[in-house]
């Protein structure tokens, strides 16, 4: 739940001119930098944002329950901050980003609206656009392997290991069938075919045949 300080909160009701906007990012490598869209440097959080630094809050979608949520935040290339080589370099892929709304004349009194992680970061121009994540986005990503039929490899990594020298212009569809046939390649193959699929749930029994309880193949 979001806590309004309740002197805050009057001064929010009342239409305080005072509000402004904060920024403060947190990259993996522990360095952590802030920005505002007010005229004047800030400190919120223990860190200094930065005033003029063409910041400004894009579009936002909000979520309900355990939907992740996402949002946008654009601002200038600045080489005292962010440049385009620590972008190119994915310095800021995954950083963490809370975005503050801050009574400038009184910095002590602030409210967290939205913390996220910045899922990529783009420039346009002389300017850069970060993509955020909702805290729930972890929840969306997929941990380990999953079980299905097809193969999970792409083609010619080291779980494949398929030689792509060997097979020019080529291209797998991910099925059993595909490996053995085209790249002769099963007993590396990524998935598993025997599992059931939808088919299975329309299988009836069948006399004659082979019923040991072995593969469907």
């Amino acid at each position: 739940m979001r806590h309004i300080p309740d002197e805050l909160a009057d001064r929010i009701e009342g239409g305080a001119a005072t509000m402004c906007h904060a920024w403060v990012l947190a990259r993996a490598d522990r360095v952590r930098l802030g920005f505002t869209d007010h005229d004047r440097d800030l400190p919120v959080e223990g860190v200094v944002c930065r005033a003029a630094s063409g910041w400004t809050a894009g579009a936002a979608e909000g979520a309900a329950g355990l939907t992740a949520g996402s949002a946008a935040a654009s601002g200038a290339l600045d080489d005292g901050a962010i440049t385009e080589g620590d972008i190119t370099a994915g310095l800021y892929d995954g950083a963490r980003l809370e975005v503050w709304r801050v009574d400038w004349a009184r910095p002590d009194l602030k409210v967290r609206l939205w913390t996220g992680r910045i899922s990529r970061m783009v420039r346009d121009g002389e300017a850069f656009t970060a993509e955020l994540d909702g805290p729930m986005a972890a929840l969306e990503r997929v941990v380990g392997r999953t079980y299905g039929r097809s193969c999970d490899a792409v083609l010619g990594d080291a779980r494949c290991g398929v030689d792509l020298a060997d097979h020019p212009g080529a291209v797998c569809d991910k099925r059993w069938a595909t490996c053995v046939g085209v790249f002769g390649n099963g007993a590396r193959f990524r998935g598993f075919p025997d599992i059931p699929g939808d088919d299975f749930l329309t299988a009836y029994p069948a006399e004659g045949g082979r019923h040991d309880g072995g593969s469907r193949r």
